[in-house]
């Protein structure tokens, strides 16, 4: 079956086993399965292209990140309303992953605001639709194709509470901060309450262990504020680790 575009997004059918799933399924690698991978490259290609197709035009946006199973009674859902329209207001695009809770929120203020809503959603085993408050959507069936898309179409991050996919999507962006794959690029953690716990355990065990170094707390900010969490995504420019004299820097 055809993927079909509506509304201006990408629309995968559904009913069918997880992508991610068959692709890392150990028990399924038979004589079959061996024969199909090399096909499946197609497929993965594919997604690739359209989400390249889709946001190539963007312009500059932020991509915000949060949990998906927060209410719109929660202050956190007010809050990503207040940083979408932010940087809306700013002229930067939004960019979440499509769904409910944190990522509705940031849609919701971006495309109130006038600024260019976009989710890039992903297909999982309880059906995740894609919010009212998206322009644009692209549906993927790959995590690792769909991370692509949030790197390489925003000029920051903002990362708001969220689950085990939040914190994912945190330290990946962080190791590609830290190992210089991207550079000057925001990453601006939403919340004091939630995150300082985690930045102190850091400071207080991986440092001393020199699992990593004093300066790579340099490349996450905490803020309370919709407002300073929009200026730093669109405006800072944290040191690559080593500093402005390291290699990195060159």
């Amino acid at each position: 079956m055809m993927d079909r575009r509506r509304a201006g997004r990408l629309i995968v059918p559904s009913g069918k086993p997880l992508a991610d799933k068959a692709f890392f399924d150990r028990d399924q690698l038979d004589q079959l399965m061996l024969h199909a991978d090399p096909w499946r490259v197609l497929r993965i290609l594919s997604e690739f292209v359209e989400g390249f197709d889709a946001l190539s035009s963007l312009g500059p946006a932020v991509t915000i990140f949060g949990s998906a199973r927060v209410p719109d009674s929660d202050p956190l859902y007010q809050a990503a309303i207040a940083t979408g329209r932010a940087l809306a207001e700013r002229g930067f695009a939004v960019i979440t992953g499509g769904g409910p809770g944190i990522m509705e929120a940031a849609n919701r203020g971006c495309k109130e605001a006038g600024g260019v809503s976009v989710g890039c959603n992903i297909e999982l085993p309880h059906e995740q639709d894609m919010n009212d408050y998206v322009d644009l959507g692209v549906e993927f069936r790959y995590f690792f194709a769909r991370k692509t898309m949030f790197v390489k179409y925003a000029r920051g991050f903002i990362i708001f509470p969220g689950g085990f996919g939040t914190l994912d999507e945190l330290f990946e962006s962080l190791t590609l901060a830290q190992t210089g794959k991207i550079e000057h690029f925001p990453i601006i953690l939403f919340g004091h309450t939630y995150w300082d716990g985690l930045i102190d355990w850091i400071e207080h065990e991986g440092l001393p262990r020199a699992y990593l170094s004093p300066e790579d707390l340099q490349l996450v900010k905490v803020t309370d504020s919709p407002e300073e969490a929009a200026e730093w995504a669109i405006s800072s420019s944290p040191e690559p680790p080593g500093g402005p004299g390291s290699d990195h820097a060159q």
